[in-house]
């Protein structure tokens, strides 16, 4: 079981020195073009984009994390005034992200 509290911390570390990518266009190219190791999604987001993410995972057999809240309170763990869908982690940076 993921701990939403270490999670949000190592999401935010992720985005701060790492390299993600944010939103469902850019989190589908990461997984299209084979460069995200994890993919983390809104549970309360738009229901017909969360679910052609979590299928391409699964297709590209890529670990994907439910985020327990919606997509206001991913974008602010991410630090943005905007709603973030899906995030696609590429390099981790100082974070443990890659462990969940």
């Amino acid at each position: 079981m993921v701990v939403m509290d270490n999670i949000s911390n190592d999401i935010r570390i992720a985005v701060d020195t790492g390299k993600v990518s944010l939103g469902y266009k850019e989190v589908v190219r990461s997984i299209e073009d084979d460069k995200a190791k994890l993919v983390i999604v809104a549970k309360k987001g738009a229901k017909e984009k969360v679910a052609d993410i979590l299928h391409l995972c699964k297709v590209s057999g890529i670990k994907a994390i439910s985020y327990e809240d919606g997509s206001m309170e991913l974008g602010a763990v991410c630090g943005k005034p905007y709603s973030v869908i899906g995030l696609a982690v590429i390099e981790q940076g100082n974070s443990k992200i890659l462990d969940y």
